[in-house]
């Protein structure tokens, strides 16, 4: 019998896996100059850090989706064609693959960036000229976002839906009086730490420190220690990236500090990193165990594609998104105004979009309407709802 593969071999894997995905993309938009226009593809892109670990589920779960429909027959017969670029996270490299997609004028609309500070810088690029193209995020949660234009939207909710339900849970189920916030210097970090602040001291809690962090930081002991000198918290809140929550996991851990740790959607994935991230509460957009005849089959599906591991709520998010814009095309084809203005209507002038992420209708600011989160907890590595923990 073929032995299991350890975690860090099947990240490798999956890494492998979404190279050889890009590298194939591209070559199918290559090969578009060689169709007859009724036989081409129709070119999606999809942008976010597949060569990191918190943007696997993303690109792989989008990539699912296309195959389904592709099986399906496509749209009117037409292929999805995925053009996958990968930024790494970084505003630079968001802003390149932005461009790229904005040049091509096969690409339809693009799926990304997965981080706020990416989907503002490429919102820029998307949102200019005379033949702007629509991006949607499956998970920039920046208030900011709300004003990155009219071609930019997203399908999860905000820093102040999840900063309400993580003060709410802080405040109320764990009987938190005092919170210490670590906020990673970036329009993500900084809104869900603004909002979270709001949050909670309106239900009459208190911040009693709220420090930025780099994720490149040689240690994270010094912040720790302030926190101690300055009476110590009943809670921490990590208002950052997965990166940077991992690296202050494992100092809280060397401490040997039992101290409750809260944090946004910015670091789901933390339950299969390479820490004991044992008890973290985590706000979601969505969690894989959520009930229903939708999620169930995806789930179902993704798991037999990929293995056991989980799509967290990047990758339902893009699954959703592929299929709303295959259901948008067939209705308006790949046109990119038309696209835009379908979308713009979409719970006010045509039904919304149920997916399994939930009903998918936006407001005049482009953010997906009426979408609430779920307060998680990492259980034996797995992220679990902290209602039925």
């Amino acid at each position: 019998m073929r032995a299991m593969a350890t975690p860090r071999e099947r990240s490798r894997n999956l890494v492998r896996l979404a190279a050889a995905l890009q590298l194939w993309s591209a070559l199918g938009v290559l090969n578009l100059v060689a169709c007859k226009p009724a036989d081409q593809p129709i070119v999606i892109g999809l942008a976010g850090p597949f060569s990191l670990q918190s943007g696997q589920s993303m690109q792989l779960a989008a990539q699912l989706a296309v195959a389904e429909i592709n099986q399906r027959g496509g749209i009117d017969g037409r292929q999805i064609q995925l053009a996958v670029r990968d930024d790494s996270g970084s505003v630079g490299l968001a802003l390149r693959v932005a461009r790229s997609f904005y040049d091509s004028p096969d690409v339809a609309a693009v799926i990304g960036h997965m981080g706020s500070a990416e989907t503002l810088a490429a919102a820029r690029v998307y949102n200019s000229g005379d033949n702007p193209v629509v991006s949607i995020s499956p998970s920039a949660s920046s208030p900011d976002i709300s004003d990155a234009g009219p071609y930019t939207f997203r399908v999860c909710p905000d820093d102040g839906v999840h900063a309400a339900q993580l003060a709410d849970w802080a405040y109320r189920r764990l009987g938190a009086r005092r919170v210490a916030v670590l906020y990673e210097n970036d329009a993500y970090g900084r809104g869900l730490r603004t909002a979270f602040r709001n949050s909670f001291t309106e239900l009459g809690g208190r911040i009693v420190s709220e420090d930025p962090f780099s994720p490149a930081l040689p240690g994270f002991e010094p912040y720790l220690t302030r926190i101690r000198l300055r009476g110590g918290a009943d809670a921490l809140l990590l208002a950052g990236a997965l990166d940077g929550a991992e690296r202050m996991l494992r100092t809280l851990n060397n401490l040997q500090s039992n101290q409750t740790v809260l944090g946004g959607d910015g670091i789901g994935g933390i339950e299969a990193a390479q820490v004991d991230a044992e008890g973290v509460f985590v706000s979601l957009a969505y969690l894989h165990d959520q009930p229903g005849p939708r999620n169930e089959a995806f789930t179902s599906a993704y798991r037999r594609m990929y293995g056991e591991q989980p799509p967290d709520h990047r990758g339902a998010g893009a699954y959703d998104i592929v299929y709303l814009l295959s259901r948008v095309i067939d209705q308006v084809g790949p046109d990119r105004s038309r696209i835009r203005d379908y979308l713009a209507g979409l719970g006010t002038e045509t039904e919304p979009f149920e997916g399994v992420t939930g009903s998918i209708g936006f407001d005049r600011n482009r953010n997906v309407v009426d979408r609430n989160v779920v307060i998680a907890v990492v259980r034996d590595k797995r992220l679990v709802s902290a209602e039925r923990r």
